[in-house]
C-alpha cells in the first residue's frame, strides 16, 4: 500500500510538471544559446591585473583617492564578492569592503557541496510547487557553471542513499532520476541504482544488515573558502577596489535635490588594523553580510522590522578511512528529520550538518550536543564492526545560515525558501538569503535591481561562463609539470594545482630549497599534511592579514585538524612576521589569537571537555594498577606529577629525541588545570578517555606505552606520531 501510494504520487507529480518541465527546457536552451552568442561576439574582456594585484594597501589608497564609485558592495562572502564581480564586469566602478576576512563566515562554513536540492525537488514533486521546481531548477544551473568556471576548486562527486525498505528503491530511483531529468543538459553524470552486494562494495563500511541496494546521484564539491576567495581576487583582476578588515561604522546620506528625499550615498568606514577611519563615496551600497544583513538595514533605518532568522550548521571531521576516497553518503531522513551528508574531502570525512535556531554571533562554536548528534546518526548508517568514537573527531565548527523572510511579503513570519532582494526607500539594496550554489545567479539580480533604481550605466550581467582565478591554465595534468618542473613530492603538487589551479606556478617558484634528495623544494608546515611554507608567502598577496587568515580560508589546516593546525602556527607567525614587518609583541598577540580560534570556533575546547567535564575515572582496578605502574616509570621520585624533563629524562634512557618544544604540546594536550605538570588523576583521566573512545590515539599516551615497554626490554624503540583527536 506504501508503495502504490509513493510511485502513485511520484507519477503524478511528475506528469503534473512535466509539460512545464519541457517548455522551460526548450525556452531556457534557446536564452543560454543567445547569451553565449552575445559574450561570444562581444568577446571578454581581459582582466586589468594579470600578473601582480594591487596590495592591500594600494586598495584602501584607491578608496581614499576616488571622487565616487557607481557601486560599494559591503561583505566580503560569496554573496558579496560576486556582487562586487558582476558590478565590476559590467564596467560600473566598484568596491567591496569585508569587515573581516573574505569567506570568514557561513560562506567558509558549508558542507562543501555545489547542489540543486534533492529534498526541495521532492517537495515540488510531492505538493505540485512549481516554485520549487523552479528554484530547483535555477540551482542546477548554476551548478554546472560554478564546475566549469572553477575546474580546480570543484569536481562533481557521486552521493549513496543507501535504502533499507524495499518500497524505497523505486521511490527514490524516481526521485532522483527526476533530478536528473531537470538537471537536463546541466547533468553531471546519470544516476543509477546499486544491488546490495555492489553498494558495499564501493562503501564497504556501510552496515549490512537489512540493506536493500542504494541509489547513487552526482552532485558538485568544491573547496568553499577557496572559492569565495577566487571570486574577490577575479574582481580584483578586473579593477574592483577590495579590501578585508574594513567595517563600515554608519552610512552616509544625502538629500536628493530634485526629489527633496534622503539617500545613501556611500560608508564611513575604518580600517581593523590600523583603525583610520575615511569615506567611500557611492552612487549604491550594496547590503550583502550574510547574518549581519539586519545590522547594516538598520543603519539605514533604525525601526526597520529584521528579516533575518539565523540558524546554526555544525560539522565535524573525522579521519579518511570512515568513506571511501570518491563516495559521499546522504541520510534522507534522520531521527530528529534533518538531513545529513557523510563525505569525503580533502583526504578527510565531513559530516553534518544541524539546523537548529541560533543567536547571530561573528564566532559561532560547535556544540557538544550537535557534535554528539551527528556522531550517532553516522553510527546508525556505518557497519558495526566500524566504531565510530567521539576521540576521532579531528575539527568542528559551526556556521550560521542567514534564512530571511521577505520584508514585502503579507506573512512576514514564514520564511523565504531562496533569497530576496529588497530596496529600501533610500536606496540601499539589500541581497539576503540564498545558498552558496546560487551565489551569481543572486548576484545578478541584485545589480539588475541596483542599475534599475540607480540609473547605473551598466549593460547586462557578463558572469556566466567567467573563468575564476586559477581557472584559465588549469589542467588535469597540471600537477606533473608542478613535479618535473620543480622538484615538489606528488601529494603536494596535486594539492598546489587543486587549490591554485593556474597560480600553482607562482606558488611553486616561491617554494624553499629542503636541502634533501628529494623532495627538492616545498618545506612542510606539518608533516601530515601537504600545505607548504611558500603558501604562507602566497597568502599575503593574497589580502591574508593575520594567521588565522592562512590556517582556516588560504589553506584549510584548521578546518581538516585542529591539532596539526595548533603545530604549524609558531612557523606560520614567524613567515609572516618577517613579510609583514611585525614586532615580537605582535607575534605573539597573534599566536594567542590564533590559538583561541582553534580551541573556541574550530573544536579543540571540545576535546579538553571530554577529560574535565566528569571526575569519573571508568577503569578496573587491574587498569588503574596497571597505568600507575607506567606513570611511575617516569615519576621516579614519586611527586604525583610529571614534567617534560621527567619525559625527557626517560627517552635519553633509550635513545629517543624529541624536540623540546614539541614535548611540551604533548605534555600540554593533557596539562588541563595548566600548571606545566601531568598529575597522576589527570594521566588516569587520559586512559579512561582513551579506553572509552572519548579521546583516539593521545600522543602522551602512546609515547609512555612505547617507553614502557622500551624500558623493560631495554631496547631502544621508535615512537609513532599521531595527529590525535578533539
Amino acid at each position: 500500500m506504501a508503495f502504490r501510494k509513493a510511485v502513485k504520487g511520484t507519477v503524478i507529480g511528475g506528469g503534473a510538471i512535466a509539460t512545464a518541465f519541457g517548455l522551460s527546457q526548450f525556452f531556457e536552451y534557446r536564452r543560454n544559446q543567445a547569451r553565449l552568442a552575445c559574450m561570444e561576439a562581444e568577446g571578454q574582456e581581459e582582466p586589468l591585473f594579470e600578473d601582480q594585484l594591487p596590495s592591500r594597501q594600494d586598495q584602501l589608497d584607491a578608496f581614499k583617492n576616488t571622487a565616487e564609485f557607481d557601486v560599494l558592495v559591503v561583505g566580503g562572502g560569496a554573496t558579496g564578492a560576486g556582487c562586487a564581480l558582476d558590478a565590476v564586469t559590467r564596467n560600473l566602478k566598484t568596491a567591496l569592503v569585508e569587515r573581516s576576512d573574505f569567506s570568514s563566515g557561513t560562506s567558509s562554513r558549508s558542507t562543501k557541496l555545489i547542489h540543486g536540492g534533492v529534498r526541495y525537488l521532492q517537495k515540488a514533486v510531492m505538493n505540485l510547487d512549481y516554485e520549487q521546481y523552479m528554484m530547483v531548477k535555477e540551482a542546477l544551473h548554476e551548478r554546472a557553471n560554478l564546475l566549469a568556471i572553477a575546474p580546480h576548486l570543484s569536481a562533481p562527486l557521486p552521493i549513496m542513499l543507501p535504502v533499507y525498505k524495499w518500497w524505497q528503491l523505486p521511490y527514490y530511483w524516481a526521485g532522483i532520476k527526476m533530478y536528473d531529468l531537470v538537471a537536463g543538459s546541466h547533468c553531471l553524470k546519470s544516476s543509477y541504482v546499486l544491488s546490495k552486494s555492489r553498494a558495499l562494495e564501493l562503501f564497504p563500511m556501510l552496515k549490512k544488515d537489512k540493506l536493500v541496494g542504494a541509489v547513487v546521484y552526482y552532485d558538485g564539491q568544491h573547496n568553499d573558502s577557496r572559492m569565495n576567495l577566487a571570486i574577490a581576487l577575479t574582481a580584483a583582476r578586473y579593477g574592483a577596489s577590495v579590501a578585508n578588515y574594513t567595517e563600515v561604522v554608519r552610512l552616509l546620506k544625502k538629500v536628493e535635490a530634485h526629489t527633496g528625499k534622503e539617500r545613501v550615498c556611500g560608508a564611513r568606514c575604518r580600517d581593523v588594523i590600523t583603525g583610520q577611519e575615511f569615506d567611500v563615496h557611492a552612487k549604491c551600497v550594496i547590503n550583502a553580510t550574510g547574518p549581519f544583513t539586519d545590522s547594516l538595514r538598520k543603519m539605514d533605518e533604525q525601526r526597520v522590522a529584521n528579516i533575518c532568522q539565523p540558524s546554526a550548521g555544525v560539522h565535524i571531521v573525522i579521519p579518511g578511512y570512515y568513506s571511501p576516497d570518491n563516495m559521499g553518503l546522504l541520510d534522507p531522513a534522520t531521527s530528529d528529520g534533518r538531513v545529513i551528508f557523510f563525505l569525503p574531502w580533502e583526504k578527510m570525512t565531513i559530516a553534518g550538518t544541524t539546523d537548529t535556531p541560533t543567536n547571530i554571533t561573528a564566532h559561532p562554536i560547535p556544540s557538544e550536543e550537535d557534535i554528539n548528534f551527528i556522531l550517532s546518526e553516522v553510527r546508525n548508517y556505518l557497519s558495526p564492526d566500524v566504531e565510530v568514537r567521539r576521540g576521532d573527531v579531528l575539527a568542528a565548527w559551526s556556521g550560521i545560515r542567514p534564512l530571511v523572510t521577505d520584508p514585502a511579503s503579507k506573512d512576514t513570519q514564514s520564511i523565504c525558501r531562496n533569497h530576496v532582494v529588497n530596496v529600501s526607500a533610500s536606496g540601499l539594496v539589500t541581497i539576503a538569503g540564498g545558498k552558496w550554489t546560487t551565489y551569481r545567479s543572486m548576484a545578478q539580480e541584485t545589480l539588475d535591481a541596483a542599475v534599475k533604481e540607480h540609473g547605473l550605466p551598466a549593460g547586462p550581467s557578463r558572469t556566466v561562463g567567467l573563468l575564476l582565478e586559477g581557472g584559465k591554465d588549469w589542467t588535469p595534468t597540471l600537477y606533473i609539470r608542478l613535479v618535473q618542473d620543480y622538484g615538489l613530492e606528488n601529494e603536494v603538487a596535486q594539492h598546489l594545482a587543486a587549490t591554485y589551479g593556474g597560480r600553482a606556478l607562482d606558488v611553486a617558484k616561491m617554494a624553499q630549497v629542503t636541502g634533501m634528495r628529494w623532495p627538492i623544494v616545498g618545506k612542510r608546515l606539518v608533516s601530515e599534511f601537504p600545505y607548504i611554507e611558500s603558501e604562507v608567502v602566497y597568502a599575503i598577496k593574497e589580502y591574508a592579514c593575520t594567521a588565522i587568515d592562512v590556517i582556516a580560508r588560504r589553506t584549510r589546516l584548521g578546518f581538516l585538524n585542529v591539532q596539526a593546525a595548533d603545530e604549524a602556527l609558531p612557523r606560520i607567525v614567524e613567515i609572516m612576521a618577517k613579510h609583514l614587518g611585525w614586532s615580537e609583541q605582535k607575534k605573539k598577540e597573534e599566536l594567542e589569537t590564533a590559538k583561541k580560534f582553534l580551541y573556541q570556533e574550530m573544536g579543540y575546547k571540545a576535546r579538553s571537555e571530554q577529560l574535565t567535564k566528569t571526575s569519573e575515572i571508568f577503569l578496573s582496578p587491574q587498569e588503574v594498577a596497571r597505568y600507575k605502574k607506567r606513570f611511575y616509570k617516569f615519576d621516579k621520585e614519586s611527586k604525583g606529577f610529571i614534567t617534560t624533563l621527567d619525559v625527557q629524562q626517560v627517552l635519553e634512557k633509550l635513545g629517543i629525541q624529541i624536540d623540546e618544544y614539541a614535548l611540551h604540546e604533548i605534555l600540554n594536550e593533557v596539562d588541563l588545570n595548566k600548571n606545566g605538570q601531568v598529575e597522576l588523576d589527570e594521566f588516569l583521566q587520559l586512559m579512561s578517555a582513551v579506553q572509552r573512545g572519548q579521546i583516539s590515539d593521545s600522543r602522551l599516551a602512546i609515547l609512555m606505552k612505547t617507553a614502557e615497554e622500551g624500558l623493560d626490554s631495554r631496547g631502544a624503540v621508535s615512537v609513532d606520531r599521531s595527529g590525535g583527536g578533539v
